[in-house]
């Protein structure tokens, strides 16, 4: 292999991720607009059969124990612990028009930002029949409702990416609030 090879073959690489984030922060992008534009449907529609859409309960810990891990395996307590059937509830709820939290609906902002994007390799990869990638993404959630409430919440997303057809699926989401003691009156809103 000559030398001009490998600047190819090194570029062609580089390309490639360039592509494949572009692809990845602009899914998550339009993921954020359906949210915000109340399209729940379309929103459930980016999410694989298998999800499992968690937000653990966050503890504080001290200096010495930050080397745990911050996502047990097991779940101990959770603001959510949803797949598929869980989420399409919610989703319907939303639409019924008797969500008593959500009549009328909330105006949210979704901000997504810092995504980072790792091929699934190894034991994670193994028996795999699409490809995934591990996603990480800040974000800012910004929700108003009626005339004075309003709540933020900030926080990680850890999300694995299916890929399907020439798109992606969502095949787990673990949200990572940075609050452990949620103040506001409900987390009715998806993150």
């Amino acid at each position: 292999m000559t030398v001009e090879d490998v600047v190819v073959e090194a570029g062609a690489n580089v390309l490639e991720q360039v592509l494949l984030q572009h692809r990845v922060e602009q899914f998550l992008y339009r993921e954020s607009q359906l949210l915000d534009h109340w399209q729940w449907g379309q929103w459930l529609e980016l999410f694989a059969d298998d999800i499992l859409y968690w937000m653990p309960v966050r503890k504080n810990r001290l200096r010495r124990q930050r080397d745990a891990d911050e996502v047990p395996e097991g779940i101990e307590m959770a603001h959510f612990y949803d797949n598929f059937s869980s989420l399409q509830l919610r989703v319907n709820q939303m639409h019924s028009g008797t969500h008593w939290a959500e009549d009328p609906p909330s105006r949210c902002r979704h901000l997504i930002t810092n995504v980072l994007v790792t091929p699934r390799d190894g034991e994670e990869a193994a028996g795999m029949e699409s490809p995934e990638y591990d996603v990480s993404s800040n974000f800012l959630l910004y929700r108003n409702r009626l005339e004075s409430e309003t709540d933020m919440w900030a926080g990680e997303r850890r999300d694995v990416l299916r890929v399907v057809g020439e798109g992606f699926k969502i095949a787990k989401r673990t949200i990572l609030l940075d609050q452990n003691v949620v103040q506001s009156k409900n987390l009715s809103v998806l993150f």
